[in-house]
Parts: structure tokens; sequence; C-alpha cells
């Protein structure tokens, strides 16, 4: 049966303004008809009442680590976490082994991805190797179905190149993906420089090594016109930054992790090298700024920076373990306990950043329920309360600051294509 019929549930469809009871007729693997009153005799019913029916999310920002890291993660076992947290599409970094550099191994990427749960794009090194050094072909990894052309952590320090590439992807139309952060200031690349670093005995990160790569990108972007994406903003100055480009018209759009929406710096002294991360963890005035730009639409999406790591890895310690942690199957539970329950974010908004806006950014088909739009669909209980319970995760990694938090909010289906993917047992 390739016919369902989700009944009497609370539509939220962002981009074609609904926030109603309705019904959705999926039909064909696309949205069919979204209505009052709707009915169908050969569709498998769902019945939604209580639940809250949108849009599948789509994460633009995630490492499923294949090919090559295929013990910290693969694409199988992430698109399992994804569909399980809600979401029905994801973009992979390109920092595997080998490197997303050349058609070749893209082609190999995309071939691992046909037999996953969810749809699984990627965006391609800007530079080969990921070197910082010499711009990867761009016009052919977009015709191999790259999305957009990010160095992912290895941040393209050369501005030059940076210039060159947002001319390039200009005329391809599609982004340069920037991990923000100037190598000069990276110390220890362990936590924030201030107060906890000090009891740490660590040196940290500060702030202004992420804004000084984001005023130099936001500058080229301007004098070029092309697009560029930031990801996970994590300090004060990059939001205020983002805001006033945006407000001169520069074509800059950019993504909160929820991590960087939820925590500071403290967390770090309970949570050890499983609260590390790039960029790290700030202040409470960062945190203060990120939410004020999720409120006033400075922020354009929700990004999980889904990273895996092993205990082993992680037990190195703040200066020698990884960066990264987990997130694709907690981040709705975040996004509402955080966003919606303590500072008052509403959930049209909240969808807005989980799938209008990503599929905006790096023009992904979805984002909507209209009708002829791909069937991905995610069927929400926003009364749920839950506790995390890293165990009971899909991913391979266990490697997150959440375990035991109590959150409200979480997927119970998600359908991707018109197939039932994840239903909660």
């Amino acid at each position: 049966m390739d016919k369902i019929l989700i009944k009497n549930g609370r539509v939220v469809d962002p981009l074609n303004g609904i926030d109603d009871i309705r019904d959705v007729i999926i039909a064909g693997g696309v949205i069919e008809k979204v209505g009052k009153g709707l009915e169908s005799d050969d569709a498998k019913v769902i019945d939604a009442k209580g639940l809250t029916v949108t849009p599948g999310f789509i994460d633009i920002h995630v490492h499923f680590r294949e090919p090559g890291y295929e013990y910290k993660e693969t694409i199988a076992t992430g698109a399992k976490a994804a569909v399980a947290g809600g979401f029905t599409s994801v973009v992979c970094m390109p920092n595997t082994k080998p490197v997303l550099d050349n058609p070749e191994t893209f082609d190999h990427f995309r071939r691992l991805a046909e037999r996953a749960d969810c749809r699984v794009y990627g965006l391609a090194s800007a530079t080969k190797g990921m070197g910082g050094k010499e711009l990867t072909d761009f016009a052919a990894l977009r015709d191999r179905g790259a999305l957009g052309f990010t160095d992912d952590g290895g941040t393209v320090q050369n501005g030059r190149l940076v210039y060159e590439g947002l001319i390039i992807a200009k005329e391809l139309g599609i982004p340069v993906v920037q991990h923000c952060e100037d190598m000069h200031f990276m110390n220890d690349r362990s936590i924030n420089q201030g107060e906890v670093a000090r009891k740490l005995g660590c040196i940290g990160v500060p702030g202004i090594a992420e804004d000084l790569i984001v005023l130099r990108d936001i500058y080229l972007a301007e004098k070029t016109g092309g697009h560029i994406h930031i990801q996970h903003v994590s300090s004060k100055g990059s939001v205020q930054l983002i805001r006033e480009a945006k407000k001169r018209g520069v074509k800059v759009t950019c993504e909160v992790t929820p991590h960087h929406f939820t925590f500071t710096e403290d967390v770090v002294l309970r949570e050890g090298p499983n609260a590390k991360m790039s960029p790290p963890l700030r202040t409470q005035e960062d945190l203060d700024e990120i939410i004020m730009g999720i409120k006033d639409g400075t922020i354009d999406a929700i990004a999980t920076d889904h990273a895996p790591h092993t205990d082993e890895e992680k037990t190195k310690g703040l200066v020698d373990g990884p960066n990264g942690i987990i997130g694709l199957e907690t981040a709705l539970g975040l996004a509402i306990t955080e966003l919606h329950e303590r500072h008052g974010v509403g959930l049209k908004r909240i969808f807005e950043m989980l799938s209008v806006n990503p599929a905006s950014i790096l023009k992904i088909k979805g984002g909507s329920l209209t009708p002829g739009e791909p069937a991905d669909v995610t069927i929400i209980d926003l009364n749920r309360e839950w506790v995390v319970q890293k165990d009971k995760f899909f991913s391979k990694a266990r490697n997150m600051p959440y375990e035991g938090m109590r959150l409200k909010g979480k997927p119970v289906a998600t359908i991707v294509g018109g197939k039932i993917v994840y239903e909660e047992s």
C-alpha cells in the first residue's frame, strides 16, 4: 500500500501558513492533498489526534563518517538516528577518508547513500584534500550532486581562495559553506577561552577567532554577490555581524546547533570531553545573543553538527580528545524544551528552522507539505516528556552531554518519500 492518510493532526506547515487541524493524503511518494475531512478507501490511516504533523526535518550539517571512519558511524546507522530524530534529509560533511574532493569519490559516497533510511546529500570539500591551498573543481562536483563547498573544521584561511570560490559558486547557483575560526587563535583547540578554561588549566579559544572569519567572509560575499553560509554560530559578535550584513542585503545565511542554544561553557566542568566541540560552548552573554538571533530571524536554521566519536577517543581528555558530539536524536527535544518552553520561541519559527529554511539554503526538495512535493513528513508528540538515555540511541556513538536530561517533544513517526521509515515502538 503506497497511500497514507494522516487524520486529525495539528498540521504546522510554515511555508503555506498552515497551523490548524487538517488531514494529509500521501500517494505515489508525494503530498497529494492537505485539507479537512479527507477520506480515502485504499489508504493506510494514521490517527494523529493530539499530535503535530510537520514537513520532514532537514539537517544540513552531519558527519556520518563513511567512507573511512565506519568505526565511529556509518551512513546506515547515522540515517537510523536521523529518522528517529524526525529528520528526513541530512547533508554530510566531506571530511571523510578519502576526502570528498573529486567526482569519483563523491560518486562513491552517493552510491553508499542510496541505501539509507533518509535522503542523504553531501557537501564537497572547497579545497583539494581540505588542505586550504587549491580549490576543487566546483562545477564537476556540483554536477555529481554536491550541494555546496566547505572545508568543514579545516576553515579556509586563505581569503583569496574564499573570494574566488564565491565567484565560481555564484555562477553555479550554490553556496560556499564555512566553519569560521581563525586558526591563529586556536591555541589548544579545547574549550572557550575564559573562566572555565582557566579553572581547567586550558588556554581555550576566544570568540574573536570566529568573529574575524565571519567578518571577512561576509565582506567577500558582499563584494562578490556570492552566497556564504556560516556554520554553527556560537559567539555574540558573529550573530551581530550577520544581523547587520542581512540588513545591508548581503547573501549570508547561518545555522545554530542545539548545544549552542542550550548550554554555556560551565557544562564542561560536569561533562568534560563530552562537552567539547568546535566552536566551543561559550558564555551566557553569547547564548543570550543566539536566542535573540533565533527570535529576530538572524539565524536561519537549526543544524546538529552530529559528530560521532568512540568512547576511547573521547577519554583522551579535553586537549587531546576530538571535538564534536552527537545530536540527531535529541535535537527536537532540545528545541521544544529550550526554545519553545524556556524562551518562548513559536512553533512556526522552530519548524521553519528545521525544514523550510534548510531546504531553501541548499536548494533541497521538501521543507513543506505543498501538494506535489516529496512526502517527507514528521509526526510529533509535543507533550511527550522523556529522559535522554544514550544506550537507547540508534547512533553508534554515545558522545554527548545530555544523558539524564528531561526533555519535552518527541517524534513518533517519520515518513520519507511516502514510506514510513520510523515508528515509535
